[in-house]
């Protein structure tokens, strides 16, 4: 029996045939979602049913069940109503649009996404909406994408006017029309396998990287070559003509110095280390020492006023002060307690634990210094503290971005979580709360859904970054001495 192609369906297989052939065959192959993608499927829901206020004396057939939904969207197509939700079937492929607005005798595709842009998928979301609907009858006149605007700013009640923002994308999606029938049923070839199809590494494919599958690509090596740095689709190149370990990459390949740092520490089994720039990068810093991380959450509805959709509103920081060398850190910590915009209480306490001079050593300083002129420009009377306080701020991913240090325990990674771990063998296993994504999903639920408290492991987890930064600096440190 011919198994149904959805849009979803479709758009999976556009990316990857195993991974739609594993949708329909294999579902245990593919993880359950992390409570940060739960996060955003729900605001995606949200947004959905937010735009329909857009539109009036509309019709919701958004709970119907399946069979339901088919019969009752047909009725409703009479009615020439505004439609949420209408279900269509053609040639074994079946999809819902979010809105089907009525015009004369025609009808208008509206896709409402709660991105801030327009991407290549949408497109092809609503190309296959529209071969459903007019394989099912419907004149389809024009087709648009129903997004936020990403310079709406909150200033009291959302203005749903402005927070949504309409594009056209009828030519784009009569572009792809031409030859949708040949991708629809090559797709449904795949759908009616036996077996997954062979992973093919088009234009498409990341390799390992991102891969929704479990065991995609479990043959790999331990240190394969789609973790060389900023290695792009020459990964994908070295896989085609056999090459999969990093070790076995041949020394005619061309690779950049960093690429080639990772090669030789992996046929040498040796962390490379450059004293010179380690200690140059030491001796910048300027005691006293602060070592900062912030955690923050986003919405796709900015939830306060002064804010844009997906803005980042700081909720904690954890601040551990080194006065002078070999003194024992003291350590300051905030955490929002209310229930309304923690931003001006989370800059009045961290303005109270910074003192006037020092190095404030952050990881990824980009997000941390980009938080911080939000603040400013939030809160006017923190601009030139912000703006002292920028000078003073210190990337400590610089020596592993860099690759004055390099362990193949990273495998190619600069960040946090793994290089904590090849410099001192500790990491952050074990934890009911360990990165940041699940720390912003779960302060928000705590504080605005009524959920469970986990203020505790909130500490517990952002005190670690930046007991972790310590522990770095001390590894640096002692690698030098050497």
């Amino acid at each position: 029996m011919t198994q149904l192609l959805t849009k979803s369906k479709y758009l999976a297989g556009l990316e990857c045939s195993r991974h739609l052939w594993s949708l329909l065959h294999d579902k245990e192959k593919i993880p359950e979602p992390t409570i940060a993608e739960k996060f955003l499927m729900d605001q995606g829901i949200a947004i959905g049913k937010l735009a329909t206020q857009l539109f009036s004396n509309g019709i919701n057939l958004t709970n119907l069940s399946f069979y339901d939904n088919i019969a009752q969207s047909k009725k409703a197509i009479k009615e020439k109503r505004p439609i949420f939700e209408a279900g269509f079937i053609f040639d074994n492929c079946f999809s819902r649009a979010d809105i089907l607005m009525p015009t004369d005798d025609v009808w208008d595709i509206i896709e409402v996404k709660a991105s801030t842009s327009l991407k290549e998928a949408n497109i092809h979301d609503v190309s296959f909406q529209k071969y459903c609907y007019e394989g099912a009858g419907l004149k389809i006149r024009n087709c648009y994408i129903l997004h936020l605007n990403k310079d709406y700013i909150r200033n009291g009640q959302i203005n749903m006017k402005e927070l949504f923002t309409q594009t056209d994308i009828t030519l784009e999606v009569d572009a792809l029309m031409i030859d949708i029938q040949d991708r629809i049923e090559s797709l449904v070839k795949v759908i009616n396998l036996d077996n997954p199809p062979k992973i093919h590494t088009d234009h498409k494919c990341n390799g390992p990287n991102n891969c929704p599958l479990k065991d995609c690509w479990d043959f790999l090596p331990e240190h394969h070559v789609f973790q060389l740095y900023r290695i792009g689709k020459k990964g994908l190149e070295l896989f085609e003509n056999g090459v999969q370990a990093i070790r076995d990459i041949p020394e005619d390949c061309i690779l950049n110095d960093k690429q080639n740092i990772q090669r030789t520490c992996d046929i040498e089994r040796k962390v490379y280390i450059n004293k010179t720039e380690i200690r140059k990068f030491l001796d910048g810093l300027k005691y006293p020492l602060y070592f900062l991380d912030f955690e923050t959450f986003s919405t796709a509805v900015p939830k306060f006023d002064g804010l844009k959709p997906y803005s980042h509103v700081p909720f904690q920081f954890s601040l551990h002060i080194i006065k002078e060398q070999g003194q024992v850190p003291e350590h300051y910590e905030f955490l929002y307690e209310g229930k309304d915009d923690p931003r001006r209480e989370f800059s009045k306490a961290l303005k109270a634990a910074l003192g006037n001079t020092g190095s404030i050593i952050t990881y990824y300083q980009s997000f941390e210094s980009s938080r911080l002129k939000d603040l400013a420009e939030a809160f006017p009377e923190y601009k030139q503290w912000v703006e002292d306080l920028m000078p003073r701020l210190v990337d400590l991913i610089l020596p592993f971005r860099n690759f004055s240090y390099y362990n193949p325990i990273q495998k190619g990674s600069a960040s946090l979580k793994n290089v904590l771990p090849a410099l001192t063998g500790k990491g952050y296993e074990g934890m009911a709360i360990a990165d940041g994504s699940t720390a912003s999903v779960e302060f928000f639920n705590m504080t605005y859904n009524g959920g469970k408290d986990v203020r505790k492991a909130l500490l517990t987890y952002c005190e670690l970054d930046t007991m972790a930064e310590i522990m770095i600096i001390d590894k640096l440190s002692m690698l030098i001495k050497e």
